[in-house]
């Protein structure tokens, strides 16, 4: 009898786990879309409203974190992400984010943006090399071009460095399909191969 009751509170508990991380995860996925869909709403808004011409003399503010600054355009796969000012965790709910202190889009310098592998990043599995990314941005439009793909240790922070050339780090977890803390990280490095429609001068 004990033996029988003992399998049958194991069973409840794996039934509420399960219920759990099935919760955790549809919560997670609708604070992505919605993160997005603010995020983008955000973006439009400001590019939308009357500012002042953008020069080469025009310091633009620092961005506060959570607040979009770039659209990411990935052409071949038909995607279209809003770029985030932040890396923590209440950043990255609402979309990919830039990490603070690295190189803006379209700069010289090493320009990072980390983003959750089970949300917005996922689509980065379906990247190839020689694939076209697209940074939108307020000072302009900016192509990089996929140079290689990588799968890393956490400790291997290569990618975080700074760059002499205007770089593009996009980093993410590994594998996609982990269950858990994923062990490995996964790079995007791509290379500025021109502006389009630029604004101002970097």
């Amino acid at each position: 009898m004990n033996t029988q009751l003992t399998r049958r509170v194991l069973s409840y508990l794996l039934i509420a786990g399960g219920a759990l991380l099935l919760i955790w995860g549809v919560r997670d996925i609708w604070e992505s879309r919605a993160g997005q869909s603010n995020a983008a709403r955000e973006f439009q808004e400001e590019n939308a409203q009357q500012a002042p011409p953008v020069t080469p003399a025009t310091r633009l503010p620092a961005p506060h974190r959570g607040e979009p600054l770039a659209e990411l355009v990935i052409p071949r796969l038909d995607t279209e992400l809003y770029v985030v000012e932040g890396d923590g965790a209440r950043e990255l709910r609402r979309g990919p984010g830039h990490l603070p202190g690295t190189a803006m889009p379209g700069a010289k310098g090493n320009c990072v943006i980390a983003g959750h592998r089970d949300t917005h990043f996922r689509v980065l599995k379906d990247l190839k090399a020689g694939d076209d990314l697209i940074l939108r941005t307020r000072m302009g439009q900016y192509l990089y071009r996929v140079q290689k793909l990588s799968v890393v240790s956490p400790s291997n922070t290569a990618s975080l460095q700074p760059t002499q050339d205007a770089e593009l780090n996009l980093i993410t977890c590994y594998p996609f399909y982990y269950v858990g803390s994923a062990p490995k990280r996964f790079v995007v490095e791509a290379r500025l191969a021109g502006a389009i429609n630029q604004q101002a001068a970097l």
